[in-house]
This record gives structure tokens, sequence and C-alpha cells, in this order.
């Protein structure tokens, strides 16, 4: 008898979260629909800056930082406007969020880290592609610059690529040597 019963409390919460689902089937095909918006939004942006920032020969690192960061800023304000749509509190949501961003952030404080110190390095330009960099106190940790992205920075020296955290190149000394840039015009 108490299986039976059982079987008909599960039956009845089973149904139950059917027809809330199915009640939300509308909602939820609009946030899809929402969150394609906004993803073609996000991928139309990337590729407008990036074609606006290559017509300013900008740097294209500092160039991929901002595109990266304009698509991820829409795809993140059409996750919150289709969640809204669902009926997702977002209020109380990004709440939560700021406490448990904090615990996740000291966490992560090294790949924050060099993340900042990636776009610092791209924005003041204190090296850049092409580059020959020796870190300080570092025997033997030096090449030549071939990529700056959010987390390393790829040096390459006989042959070897030796990936180098940005907040290693942030607080130590560097030793740069520019490759000439031409005969000197007098």
């Amino acid at each position: 008898m108490d299986g039976l019963r059982n079987l008909t409390y599960v039956e009845q919460m089973w149904r139950s979260v059917i027809g809330k689902v199915a009640g939300k089937l509308p909602d939820i095909g609009v946030s899809i629909v929402i969150l394609l918006v906004f993803w073609l939004l996000g991928t139309l942006l990337d590729r407008f800056i990036r074609r606006l920032g290559t017509q300013a020969k900008i740097n294209p690192d500092i160039l991929s930082l901002l595109s990266w960061s304009g698509k991820v800023t829409v795809l993140a304000v059409g996750v919150v406007t289709a969640c809204g749509t669902v009926g997702i509190d977002m209020g109380a949501l990004l709440a939560g969020l700021g406490l448990t961003g904090f615990a996740i952030g000291f966490a992560l404080k090294d790949i924050i880290s060099n993340w900042l110190s990636g776009i610092l390095i791209l924005v003041y330009e204190p090296f850049r592609r092409g580059d020959y960099v020796s870190i300080a106190n570092a025997p033997g940790l030096e090449g030549t610059v071939v990529a700056i992205d959010f987390r390393y920075t790829s040096l390459e020296k006989e042959g070897k690529l030796v990936l180098v955290p940005n907040a290693n190149l942030f607080v130590k000394e560097i030793i740069v040597m520019r490759p000439p840039s031409g005969p000197d015009i007098a």
C-alpha cells in the first residue's frame, strides 16, 4: 500500500513539473529567440570593431580585447534579458552572485591578475610583438615576443615556445631589445 501511495506522490510531482514546464514553453521559446538575437548582435559588433580597428591600424592584440569585451557584454545583457523573460528573478540572482563573486575572485586571483596585467601590457606597450625581451631574476627566460594574450605572453627562442604569465612580466624588470626599424634618415 505504501509503495502505491509513493508512486502516486511521485506521479503527482512529475505531472506538476510537466505542467509548469508546459506553461512556460512560450516564455522559453521567446527567451531562446532573445538569446539568438543578442548572439547575432554580439557577432556583428565583434566584426564591426575588428573592421573599424583594422582600418584605424589599432594594435591587433588590443583590437582582440575590445572586440571580445564588446561581444561578451552584449551576450551578458542577452542572458539577463532572456532569464528575466522566463521569470527568473535576476535581482536576487545578481545579489547572490555578488557574494559568490568575491569568493570566486579570491580563488581565481592569479588568473585575474594575469588577465589584468595582460590588458595593461597591451595598453601601455612596454614591449610589442617582434621585440626580444629578457626577464630579470629569471635566468634563461628570454626570447622574441610572438604573441600577447590575456593570460600569457609567448616568447620564442631557439625553436622553443615559452609561455610567461603576464603578472610576472608586469612586476619584474624587463630588458627590451627592439629590432631596428630601418635606416635612419638624417
